[in-house]
């Protein structure tokens, strides 16, 4: 299959996945034919310089990087006070201090800075998750001939991503793995299943549509360019590739996940993401209301898992992965890539 839209051969992106992946996995799936993807909010100036120029040097072939663009919200100590009082019987469990917790947290929207480091490098394709940036920011990426796609969770957030310049819209669905990309409600209840959410945006579109969620085989990918996606975003499916650095942890609990055992969760950052159930979930359910903001929930979250995971439990990890789910071990992530998206589909 031809594929104009990011002169790519297969209509497939590699969803960007921090925390599970560097360079590697987005090289081998832009090299198979697909569109490779490096998450970036929660690197560093440094980092992503590093990370581009490995991904430049190891493809020739189109690539997206992935950036945040929430408007950071505020986090007092009444708030903190609160969220640790919830946490600290697993403090005083862990033997943390919490009064050694700061109050600032990694992940960072896209700023000027960012975009002078990538600017030379020209990437074909940027995408962001929760809304778009600043008018001057897309501009900038659109002078170099970069397209801006954006991922919407209901039809009046790709509206607005249409109406405020993206090029293409992912329609991430219900069955998505890691973070719901909303960001005009938080209100859960207004979340579609891919398929709905797809044929919806579709209708209503004059841009492409981009299917994201639950789509784990061939059949899936199929069933998406029919009812007229351009294209599919597949995440999950490439978590236990050769080239993913998925942890021994998070591995173990996905091929030890029982059917439906994925849930949404605000516990880890603030913001609702599918993971995998695990202790902390089940004890304090999946939305305590005393959660802070997104990204702060992640400073005492983050504290918690390191302690458990030195003790080999993923009792406080985020064990992001999609609803639907097909383990396939130690392959490759190119092999995945022409398993989902044949060369004559």
């Amino acid at each position: 299959m031809a594929v104009s839209f990011f002169n790519t051969h297969l209509a497939l992106i590699q969803a960007p996945m921090a925390g599970v992946q560097d360079f590697r996995l987005a090289a081998a799936v832009s090299n198979a034919g697909g569109l490779g993807s490096l998450p970036c909010a929660m690197l560093s100036k440094e980092q992503l310089l590093s990370e581009l120029s490995s991904l430049t040097k190891a493809t020739d072939k189109p690539y997206n990087l992935n950036f945040f663009c929430h408007t950071p919200a505020s986090y007092t100590p009444p708030q903190k006070q609160q969220w640790h009082k919830l946490l600290s019987p697993y403090f005083d469990e862990l033997n943390i201090d919490d009064t050694t917790l700061g109050m600032t947290a990694s992940r960072q929207p896209i700023d000027a800075d960012t975009v002078a480091l990538i600017a030379p490098f020209k990437p074909p394709v940027v995408s962001f998750h929760f809304g778009l940036p600043a008018s001057d920011i897309m501009q900038q990426i659109k002078s170099w001939g970069g397209k801006v796609i954006s991922t919407a969770t209901t039809v009046d957030e790709a509206k607005w991503l249409e109406a405020n310049g993206a090029d293409a819209v992912i329609a991430q669905g219900l069955e998505a793995g890691g973070h719901r990309g909303h960001f005009l409600s938080m209100d859960l209840s207004l979340q579609q299943p891919t398929a709905v959410l797809v044929e919806q945006c579709v209708r209503e579109l004059n841009i492409a549509v981009i299917a994201a969620g639950g789509i784990a085989t061939v059949d899936d990918v199929k069933q998406m360019y029919s009812l007229g996606a351009a294209l599919v975003q597949v995440g999950s499916a490439y978590l236990l590739c050769q080239e993913a650095t998925t942890s021994a942890l998070h591995r173990d609990a996905i091929l030890q996940q029982a059917p439906d055992s994925t849930a949404l969760t605000t516990l880890f950052s603030g913001r609702a993401a599918r993971g995998i159930e695990n202790r902390v979930m089940r004890e304090l359910g999946t939305m305590p209301q005393q959660a802070p903001a997104f990204p702060f929930a992640s400073i005492a979250l983050s504290a918690l898992r390191a302690k458990s995971e030195a003790q080999g439990k993923s009792d406080f990890s985020p064990l992001w992965c999609g609803q639907k789910y097909i383990a396939r071990e130690g392959i490759s992530a190119a092999e995945i890539t022409k398993l989902l998206v044949p060369v004559d589909v």
